[in-house]
């Protein structure tokens, strides 16, 4: 009977013996490895931080190097994949004299990634990823395994802007160009941006409404006002709006990034303006004056400021009132810093409250002749109750 054992002995014949072992052992593996292939491997073990071992089922010992399995060059190996994970791998080297296959997750990890590329780029679909590094002309980004570049006119970022702000930062974009042949592939943020501002624009149009309270940034500031996003749509608060104060130019009480809580005012979807307003009617210093004070009360007031017809006294936040020169001293005055100087405090009567034009007038005169005349009078009194028992001396005869 013939065949690789002999029947008497029992003992297998020695010329046949290795290359029929060889095709037996052949035959337990199904798989036939061969450069370009994709297989699915299981993970047999990891070798410190450098090399994942794989078991692809067939004769040879498959392996992964760091840079084969993944293009983040802050990882290891144990922080990607664990004994007994699956993997999909694409065969780089097979090397039958060592009895080892090189793998590669990472190109498979590409290839997969550049499908979904070319689909994305098909359905307009919002990609997210990780701004690698920055380059001449604007930005390399990872998204799923694959490298886009984002031109700097695509960053999102205003023309000359520093580039290096995006950098290890996560964005989120649309493909606008693949070159297939080339496997290279073109991305845009600044599409996404375009493309929340107008779903924001439209949201905004349709819903609001005169009297509508937002809290927004302020983005921009102008000699007449700021310009202030309500998400995604900015409003302008005029200058005569941002304090009660009387303000010269809004960098007076705002900056850009600032925060206002703001109300609009007046809405023109045919122009697309949107006049917003800050100040609250409650916080009126004209109106909490007027509540508190009135004509021929004397209050302490702080001078502002010094002109040659008298100085302005303020009496409370947002409220100055007029001491006319002629009301600063019961003498004669011909220079108002003979009597006051910025910064002092004074005591003044308010002799007049002109509503309709919102004018204070206040005097210092008057309060000073007014103590004069208190103390005369305590004078006069006094002198009266000295005199008086002199006057009932002797009863007439």
């Amino acid at each position: 009977m013939s065949g690789i054992f002999d029947t008497d002995t029992n003992i297998p014949e020695s010329e046949d013996f290795a290359a029929a072992f060889e095709e037996e052992l052949d035959k337990t593996f199904t798989k036939k490895i061969r450069k370009g292939d994709r297989v699915v491997g299981i993970v047999a073990s990891i070798s410190g931080n450098n090399e994942v071992m794989v078991d692809v089922g067939a004769k040879q010992t498959g392996y992964i190097t760091l840079s084969e399995l993944t293009s983040d060059t802050s990882k290891k190996p144990s922080d990607l994949v664990k004994v007994g994970d699956e993997l999909e791998l694409v065969v780089i080297q097979v090397n039958d004299a060592e009895g080892t296959v090189q793998l590669s997750k990472r190109r498979v990890d590409e290839m997969v990634g550049f499908e979904n590329i070319l689909k994305a780029q098909e359905s307009g679909e919002v990609l997210e990823g990780t701004v690698l590094s920055v380059v001449k002309g604007g930005l390399v980004a990872d998204s799923n395994g694959v490298h886009v570049f984002i031109p700097a006119s695509q960053s999102g970022l205003g023309r000359g802007a520093d580039l290096n702000v995006l950098l290890k930062q996560p964005i989120r974009f649309v493909i606008i160009d693949v070159n297939e042949q080339r496997r290279r592939a073109v991305g845009s943020i600044r599409q996404v941006q375009k493309a929340e501002r107008d779903a924001a624009k439209a949201k905004f149009w349709e819903n609001a409404k005169v009297g509508d309270v937002y809290t927004g940034e302020v983005k921009s500031l102008t000699s007449y006002g700021a310009f202030v996003d309500l998400g995604g749509i900015d409003g302008m608060v005029h200058v005569s709006e941002l304090s009660w104060a009387r303000i010269h130019q809004p960098s007076d009480v705002v900056e850009v990034g600032d925060t206002l809580e703001v109300y609009i005012k007046a809405l023109n979807p045919e122009t697309g303006r949107i006049s917003l307003g800050h100040r609250r009617p409650e916080d009126n210093p004209w109106v909490k004056f007027t509540n508190e004070y009135a004509v021929g009360d004397v209050v302490d007031a702080t001078i502002v400021s010094v002109t040659s017809f008298g100085a302005f006294a303020r009496i409370t936040d947002g409220i100055d009132g007029l001491i006319h020169i002629s009301q600063l001293s019961s003498e004669r005055v011909t220079n108002v810093k003979d009597v006051v100087n910025v910064g002092d405090t004074v005591t003044v009567k308010i002799t007049a409250i002109d509503t309709e034009k919102k004018r204070i007038s206040l005097s210092m005169r008057a309060v000073n002749e007014e103590d004069a005349a208190e103390e005369a009078a305590e004078a006069d009194e006094v002198v009266y109750s000295d005199e008086a028992p002199a006057a009932e001396e002797a009863p007439a005869e």
